[in-house]
C-alpha cells in the first residue's frame, strides 16, 4: 500500500489515474476516495477538488447505471472530511463531520435512489421470508419485521459514513508513512471526542434506536464517531499495556460477532469522555504494537 501512495503522490496525472479508475468501481471506490483524501491533505483543497471533479464523471455514470449514488456520496464525502482535517488539523472534528455526511448522504439516497432502495427492501424481505420458512419447518412460528426503505437508507448512510472515515484514515496513514513515520499511530491513539459531542451523539443514537423501525436505522449514523473513538481507545489501551496485536485481533472478532461488545464499547467511550482514561494510562508507554 505504501507503493501505491508513492505512485499517487508522484504527480497529478498518476493520482488522477488511480482516482478515476477506482471511482467507477463498486469494489474500489474506497481506494479512489482515499487517494483524493491523501492529495487533499498533502497538497491542498484545490488539488483535491480537481481530482474530485474528474472522478465524478465515472462515479456519476456508475450511479446512473445502478441507481445507487453511494459511490458519489463516498467520493465527495471523503473529500469533505479531508478538507475538515486539513483546515482544522483535528482528527476528532473530521470524524464528527461523518454524522453530517451520513445525514446528507442518506437524505440524497431517499430523494434520488428511491427505486434502488425499494429493490433492496424486496431482497431483504425475501431473505427474511426464507428465514421464517426455515424456522417454521423446524416447528418455530416466528414473524420477523420487514425493513422499510427509510430504514435501509439509514443503514446505507451509516455504511457510507464508515467507509468515508476508513478512507480518510487510510489517507492519513499513507501521509504519515511517506512524510511523518509513526505520526498516524500517535494521532489515532489520541482520538477522543469532546464531552458534549459524545453525550449528544450517544443520547440521540439511543433515542433513534428506540423509535419506530423506519428511523431506527439512522441511529447508526450518529454512532459512527463513537465507534471510531472506541477503536482508538482500545488501540491506546493495548499499546499502553503492551498486549500486542493478538489482543486487537481478538477484540475486533468479538466486536464484529457479538452485539453486547458494541454496546460496551459505546459505554466506554462515553465514560472516557468524562474520565479521560488515557490520562490515567499516561504513566505507561504508548509505543506498543497497536
Amino acid at each position: 500500500m505504501r507503493g501505491l501512495a508513492e505512485f499517487i503522490m508522484r504527480g497529478r496525472w498518476q493520482a488522477l489515474a488511480v482516482v478515476v479508475l477506482g471511482a467507477g468501481s463498486l469494489l474500489f471506490g474506497w481506494l479512489s476516495a482515499a487517494a483524493v483524501a491523501l492529495v487533499t491533505l498533502r497538497k491542498g483543497v484545490a488539488d483535491g477538488a480537481w481530482l474530485v471533479f474528474w472522478a465524478l464523471l465515472p462515479a456519476v455514470l456508475a450511479a446512473w447505471m445502478s441507481g445507487d449514488i453511494g459511490s458519489v456520496v463516498l467520493l465527495v464525502g471523503t473529500f469533505a472530511l479531508a478538507v475538515v482535517l486539513r483546515l482544522t488539523v483535528s482528527l476528532a472534528l473530521a470524524v464528527l463531520a461523518s454524522v453530517a455526511l451520513g445525514a446528507v448522504g442518506g437524505s440524497a439516497l431517499m430523494l434520488l435512489s428511491g427505486e434502488f432502495l425499494e429493490q433492496l427492501v424486496v431482497i431483504f424481505s425475501d431473505l427474511i421470508g426464507n428465514v421464517e420458512t426455515n424456522l417454521a419447518a423446524n416447528g418455530e412460528v416466528i414473524t420477523l419485521d420487514r425493513p422499510t426503505s427509510g430504514q435501509v437508507a439509514g443503514i446505507l448512510a451509516a455504511g457510507n459514513a464508515v467507509t468515508a472515515v476508513l478512507s480518510l484514515l487510510l489517507a492519513r496513514y499513507w501521509q504519515a508513512a511517506l512524510y511523518n513515520p509513526g505520526g498516524f499511530k500517535a494521532e489515532f491513539h489520541k482520538l477522543r471526542l469532546p464531552v458534549a459531542a459524545t453525550l449528544v451523539l450517544g443520547g440521540v443514537a439511543v433515542v433513534f434506536w428506540l423509535q419506530a423501525p423506519w428511523i431506527s436505522g439512522w441511529a447508526m449514523v450518529w454512532a459512527v464517531p463513537l465507534m471510531f473513538a472506541g477503536f482508538a481507545l482500545v488501540h491506546a489501551w493495548v499499546a499502553a499495556t503492551h498486549r500486542g496485536n493478538g489482543s486487537l485481533a481478538m477484540f475486533y472478532v468479538m466486536w464484529l460477532f457479538f452485539d453486547p461488545v458494541k454496546g460496551l464499547l459505546m459505554g466506554l467511550v462515553m465514560a472516557d469522555a468524562l474520565l479521560d482514561f488515557r490520562r490515567r494510562w499516561s504513566g505507561g508507554s504508548t509505543e506498543g504494537d497497536a
